[in-house]
């Protein structure tokens, strides 16, 4: 069996420990966090340590941290014979380099602590420092997940880029849309199937194939009239989203 010690206590820890305990190949031996209080989602109680001279040997670090902390904390870390990896989307597999076997386990999803996650369909993007260590961590991802990739430190970087377009701005503008529908005395949930098909959609087509709207058809008279509706703020959203929709498409505002 594999062990592994998770360091950290957020939203991708706590579905990293969840997920592993349920794997029969894999071994939590001990999840790290300098508050210990926030460790209260570790069922083990023996488990838990917010001391890094307590740390006990593992096959696997995950250091699942904020980006800032990584090298902070690996530098506080002996090293040993076991491979260490961080789960960030941004910072490059070098950041790691000064254990000799060092990787990166980024599990591409959007967490929040009290929403289950089916991990089977994450994707699990890896990158390691050797084939050994790569091989090690494919092993290690397919126990947990059925969607594992080879990913580069700048592909990584790119596609951490664009998951901030499809689930940060998209889910902001969902908010925004949410706020304008209070306003307006409508609740929000009669956009939700309209939500729910716009995703569906992308997986039998493009997003480019895929769009439609008053921005597409060039809709003149409806976008003045949307506009007039907005606040300033909200103006300059539309007008930039309209913008980039009809550039893409090759119309003209």
């Amino acid at each position: 069996m594999i062990k592994v010690i998770i360091i950290g206590a957020g939203n991708v820890s706590s579905h990293l420990y969840q997920t592993f305990s349920k794997a029969k190949e894999v071994d939590v031996v001990q999840v790290y966090n300098r508050n210990h209080e926030h460790l209260n989602f570790v069922n083990e109680p023996e488990k838990r340590t917010s001391n890094l001279e307590q740390l006990k040997k593992a096959d696997l670090y995950l250091l699942a941290v904020k980006d800032e902390a990584i090298r902070k904390i690996a530098e506080k870390i002996p090293d040993n014979k076991a491979v260490f990896a961080h789960c960030s989307g941004s910072i490059p597999l070098t950041e790691l380099s000064l254990f000799e076997n060092h990787g990166v386990f980024y599990p591409l999803q959007t967490f929040s602590k009290n929403k289950p996650v089916n991990f089977k369909e994450v994707p699990v993007c890896l990158e390691a420092n050797s084939a050994k260590n790569l091989e090690f961590l494919k092993k290690i991802a397919s126990a947990i997940s059925d969607n594992i990739f080879e990913v580069s430190s700048k592909q990584r970087k790119a596609l951490h880029l664009a998951a901030v377009f499809v689930n940060n701005f998209t889910n902001h503008l969902y908010a925004l849309a949410a706020d304008y529908c209070e306003k307006n005395e409508l609740p929000f949930k009669i956009l939700q199937p309209l939500i729910k098909e716009t995703a569906n959609k992308i997986e039998t087509l493009p997003p480019f194939s895929s769009q439609t709207g008053p921005a597409l058809r060039n809709d003149q008279k409806t976008i003045s009239a949307h506009l007039e509706m907005l606040d300033d703020d909200q103006k300059k959203i539309y007008t930039i989203l309209t913008d980039s929709i009809q550039k893409l498409h090759g119309k003209k505002l």
